[in-house]
């Protein structure tokens, strides 16, 4: 049988699952932060795809209106629109690094190896 206890961890972004077995102890932490990285950057990369299609809406009236001021607004929505696309593309590339550095931290330390936090706040 599996005797698995949660307790609190100072960090209050983690907590600590000490597994008991055979008189073996193994912590793992459960980082809440990784997934709070995700959340936010997803969030916002909606935030901003749904501002575009505000925005998409916008150009589509513009174009249908013919009105030439409405279209020579166009020009600028367009160019928020080309903006906003680039910015999303720079949360995804945020996050795959934030990723990515999240999962060789995991591997480190899974590997008996230490936190470069740890590793860090020694050499000080």
């Amino acid at each position: 049988m599996n005797n698995t206890t949660v307790t609190a961890s100072p960090n209050p972004n983690k907590k600590r699952i000490k597994n008991d077995r055979g008189g073996a102890k193994k912590e793992e932490e459960c980082d809440a932060e990784a997934w709070d990285t995700l959340s936010k950057s997803f969030k916002h990369v909606q935030s901003v795809l749904d501002h575009n299609s505000d925005l998409i809406k916008q150009v589509n009236a513009n174009h249908q209106s013919k009105i030439p001021d409405n279209l020579v607004k166009n020009v600028s929505l367009i160019r928020e629109i080309n903006g906003n696309i680039t910015k999303v593309m720079s949360i995804y590339s945020d996050l795959s690094f934030k990723v990515s550095n999240i999962v060789e931290e995991r591997r480190r330390l899974k590997n008996g190896g230490e936190s470069k936090l740890e590793s860090a706040s020694n050499e000080s």
